[in-house]
């Protein structure tokens, strides 16, 4: 027996819970830029702010102001932070720690929105990063490879009080980042620098309740012994407590023209198509814990027909032995495009073989 309106409910959650991508655009410099942690280039002056971020289920305040600002050239990704913090503090000083166990600035970058093989930094007010690569999502059993570093990066902080001093207020810490396209090109499908195009991006900021011991800082313990839960403020709103759901990530549009002058980008409506799709994957999933198999059709998901920006779009399952593939043709632009099982997005618009495995 099927339940198609449990599963329409089921899917129309994850349409609440996952607002519209957040999206800037990254200007180009001309000029160069020293990393040193305090963005007082005159293109860094002139770039806009990312919003204010938000808590990572939706749009909640946060307990303490996130901004960002992003500029590129021929060589690097630059971005820039500053987090509002009353008591900096850190102890990991170990490349490839887990770092958000300190309070930590994070980057996340899928450079073909397919939510695989895509990268992630993190670091905190000492300067101590933690680079990896996610070959496969995590969400689907992905390994972090810690091994795999982004040669040539070049990070700095710089601290506007003092640093794991609890006697007195600190104001915030910044953080300013220059990623070589060299190695994140890597992760790209074209190897190219995405020039006037877009990748999915995300930042993040873990922020922990702390306590004081012989006058150091530690996150802190209930009664029984286990940590607070930590804070994530985010940029883009994940929906949920989730930073490997790539799908929610925002767009960054790589500009060609200088910060001085302006430009709009606006998210292609095939996005929309996109993030469709991966609503029906997170409805498979629940489709396939109840039921113990794939659903074979749209509507044994839903239960009612599928719009998208305005239009009603037909969306097909192939189920195989290895799983499933749903595919779908814009009524935009004429694009074709597949989802895996594992959440693989591929446009096949140019490829007639579907592959399943």
């Amino acid at each position: 027996m099927r339940f198609p309106f449990l599963f329409f409910l089921i899917l129309a959650s994850y349409s609440l819970m996952a607002q519209t991508p957040r999206s800037y655009a990254a200007y180009k410099t001309l000029s160069e830029i020293v990393i040193d942690g305090r963005a007082d280039e005159e293109d860094w002056i002139d770039t806009r702010w990312t919003e204010e971020f938000t808590d990572i289920e939706g749009d909640k305040k946060t307990k303490f102001s996130t901004r960002v600002k992003m500029l590129w050239d021929e060589d690097y990704f630059y971005i820039y932070a500053r987090m509002e913090e009353p008591h900096i503090w850190a102890t990991l000083k170990q490349r490839d720690t887990v770092i958000f166990y300190n309070n930590d600035f994070e980057v996340f970058l899928d450079p073909d929105g397919d939510s695989q093989k895509y990268m992630e930094l993190e670091m905190n007010a000492l300067n101590t990063v933690w680079d990896l690569m996610l070959v496969e999502a995590y969400r689907e059993g992905g390994h972090a490879v810690d091994s795999w570093n982004i040669n040539g990066l070049k990070t700095g902080v710089n601290i506007k009080g003092s640093l794991n001093n609890p006697e007195d207020e600190d104001i915030f810490w910044e953080v300013e980042i220059a990623m070589p396209w060299e190695v994140l090109t890597e992760a790209s499908e074209t190897g190219e620098i995405p020039v006037n195009d877009f990748w999915r991006v995300n930042f993040s900021r873990v922020n922990w309740d702390h306590s004081l011991k012989n006058n150091r800082y530690f996150r802190k313990q209930d009664e029984n012994g286990n940590y607070l839960p930590e804070y994530n403020w985010v940029w883009s709103p994940q929906g949920v407590i989730n930073m490997h759901e790539p799908e929610h990530w925002g767009y960054v549009y790589f500009s060609d023209v200088p910060p001085s002058e302006e430009i709009v980008f606006e998210i292609p409506k095939d996005e929309a198509i996109r993030w469709k799709m991966y609503e029906l994957y997170r409805a498979q999933k629940s489709y396939f814990k109840r039921d113990g198999e794939w659903a074979t059709s749209v509507a044994e998901l839903t239960g009612l027909p599928i719009w998208v920006e305005g239009k009603r779009v037909e969306f097909q399952i192939e189920k195989h032995s290895a799983g499933y593939n749903i595919i779908v043709e814009s009524p935009f632009s004429g694009n074709k495009y597949l989802i895996k099982e594992n959440g693989d997005f591929m446009d096949i618009t140019k490829t007639k073989e579907i592959v399943n495995d």
